[in-house]
């Protein structure tokens, strides 16, 4: 969710990332740090023993939401998770402390995107995913293919936050450039996915005649870019907010993360399944208290991001829990 990625400050983001572009540069260059390094000395990782409000799954056709543990669960904040669909390789933002504010994470030299590939049936140590020549902050990725769909906070955006694309070459993610104007001004869409053909971008947009706060829309390749956004309706969107959007491969099911519908505290995670004409049909929720931004492989593992709150509503942390098909 742009990891909540201190989403309350974008602005002053933006204004901080012009300023440091500008010519106002650190007097010594930010040492690269390990995420174990960068993680407060004081930090205290949270448990599923120790949670106040462990994940509660409500469909039986998963296994009980575990975390997805070491090397890709921290003390720190993993969140924003991406699973390739073969479940090989995952992506996830990072960034140590929830605490910190973001103008510091857009210098700390480990806040961003970080890749973990699966390895004889382990994950291995994760990677950070370097996708700028300068000062930027990136998260929110979506990998189809070759191409790394991310956004960034940088200089040259249409707007706060602007949706970039990346390719990957030679194992290495480069050549990333801005994904236009109708994506980042005209539209200016909040977190998407793509249909496995690509002519299909479900997006989260808020103020434009939706049914509540955000809704999740949808709109189709066209010759020339995108073309006019469609809402889902009234039954994937509530007064609520309804957003960050997955698609399954077969295009059969949209999962998505919403305020709980059945009484739970924070966010949940909805299904809901393609109906003979073409619409989406009465969104299940599958899992609550503070679940978010729903990942899929094609074996149906469903991986979350879990934030870990305080009885006094204190956000301490976050990690990536999975759901394992039964």
């Amino acid at each position: 969710m742009m990891t909540r990625f201190a989403r309350t400050s974008l602005v002053l983001l933006l204004a901080i990332l012009l300023l440091a572009l500008s010519g106002c540069q650190p007097a010594e260059p930010v040492k690269t740090l390990t995420r174990a390094e960068a993680i407060p000395a004081t930090a205290v990782k949270v448990t599923p023993e120790t949670d106040v409000y462990p994940p509660v799954l409500h469909a039986d056709g998963w296994q009980n939401p575990v975390p997805l543990g070491s090397p890709i669960d921290t003390a720190g904040a993993e969140d924003s998770p991406f699973i390739t669909p073969d479940g090989n390789n995952f992506y996830f933002f990072f960034t140590p402390d929830v605490s910190v504010p973001v103008e510091k994470q857009l210098t700390d030299g480990v806040t961003g995107i970080w890749w973990s590939q699966k390895v004889n049936g382990n994950w291995t140590e994760p990677e950070r995913v370097i996708l700028n020549n300068d000062v930027s902050l990136d998260g929110c990725e979506f990998v189809q293919g070759d191409t790394m769909w991310f956004a960034s906070v940088r200089a040259g955006n249409y707007g706060e936050v602007d949706v970039y694309t990346a390719k990957l070459k030679n194992g290495k993610w480069t050549d990333w450039q801005n994904a236009g104007e109708q994506l980042n001004k005209q539209y200016d869409i909040g977190e998407f996915h793509l249909s496995a053909d690509g002519n299909t971008l479900y997006f989260h947009w808020s103020g434009h005649g939706g049914y509540g706060g955000l809704d999740i829309w949808k709109s189709e390749k066209t010759a020339t870019g995108w073309g006019e956004p469609v809402n889902l309706g009234p039954k994937v969107n509530s007064a609520a907010d309804e957003g960050w959007p997955f698609l399954s491969s077969d295009g059969n099911e949209l999962w998505f993360c919403g305020q709980s519908r059945l009484g739970y505290i924070g966010p949940a995670v909805f299904r809901s399944l393609k109906m003979a004409d073409g619409s989406w049909g009465e969104p299940e929720e599958i899992i609550s208290n503070f679940a978010a931004e729903p990942t899929l492989d094609d074996a149906g593992n469903i991986y979350f991001v879990h934030h870990f709150f305080s009885k006094d509503g204190k956000m301490l942390e976050a990690d990536i829990y999975v759901a394992y098909k039964k």
